[in-house]
């Protein structure tokens, strides 16, 4: 995992936070100072947060489970789901359906429907059906896609949440909380850090800082991944060096 360091925050207006009169009084311990009216955000905090988050979703992710990318933001919405498909990790950029982590059961439903709607269209059945018809279903298909498309492939609840503006995506945060799934997120100078378990002081507007976290993040899962790979892939060679130490006990056994 590439460093991060103080410069690349500057770099990216990581500390430029909202206008002062916007603030709320819970983000004051990272906040450095004011300027021009715009409050600035504490690097030094945002370098720690971001540590603690990096390395605590890399032993999520390196125990086989899965990290929720959420961001329905226009300006986060391609950065996120590029980072997420990369690593193969659920995401939801269109919009947050209500329940669709304490009502996940309906969800996984509307899951299978698109799943039999992907080998519908492959059908020759589907090309007999009347063109009106082969309309609807293709429409129905397109919109489940984009809402649900980026968590086709989650069969259970995700073990976390990573968050871009948690004003904004109140209601993924309320239900994370009822089912005690740890939240991460960039939190700017207008939110409430105790919301979430993992606060990333920082700019959740801008483009180049939403880019900087998010590739961050995308690099502690990195991680997490290849080590739980190479975790599984040493246990698999010593059982089969004691499956061959057994074998060959065995073949002496036999011998004498």
């Amino acid at each position: 995992m590439a460093k991060i360091e103080h410069k690349d925050l500057l770099d990216a207006g990581v500390h430029f936070g909202h206008l002062t009169r916007k603030w709320d009084p819970r983000m004051a311990p990272f906040i450095f100072m004011e300027k021009n009216g715009i409050h600035i955000i504490d690097l030094y905090k945002t370098l720690n947060c971001l540590e603690e988050a990096s390395n605590a979703i890399k032993q999520i992710v390196k125990s086989g489970r899965k990290v929720m990318f959420v961001a329905t933001k226009k300006q986060a919405r391609e950065i996120v789901t590029t980072e997420a498909i990369k690593h193969r990790m659920p995401y939801v950029t269109d919009r947050w359906l209500g329940g669709m982590l304490t009502n996940f059961a309906t969800i996984r439903k509307s899951l299978k429907k698109l799943s039999s709607m992907d080998k519908m269209l492959k059908e020759d059945s589907y090309k007999n059906l009347a063109k009106r018809e082969r309309l609807m279903i293709s429409r129905e298909k397109i919109k489940l896609e984009r809402v649900l498309g980026g968590i086709a492939d989650l069969t259970r609840l995700p073990a976390a949440l990573f968050v871009v503006d948690i004003k904004r995506e109140h209601i993924a945060i309320k239900e994370a909380h009822k089912l005690n799934i740890p939240v991460f997120a960039m939190v700017d100078t207008n939110s409430d850090p105790n919301q979430v378990d993992f606060p990333i002081p920082s700019n959740d507007d801008a483009f180049k800082a939403i880019d900087l976290i998010v590739k961050h993040i995308g690099e502690a899962i990195e991680e997490g991944l290849n080590e739980r790979k190479k975790d599984k892939d040493e246990a698999k060679e010593k059982e089969e060096i004691a499956a061959k130490k057994k074998s060959d006990e065995k073949a002496i056994e036999t011998a004498e």
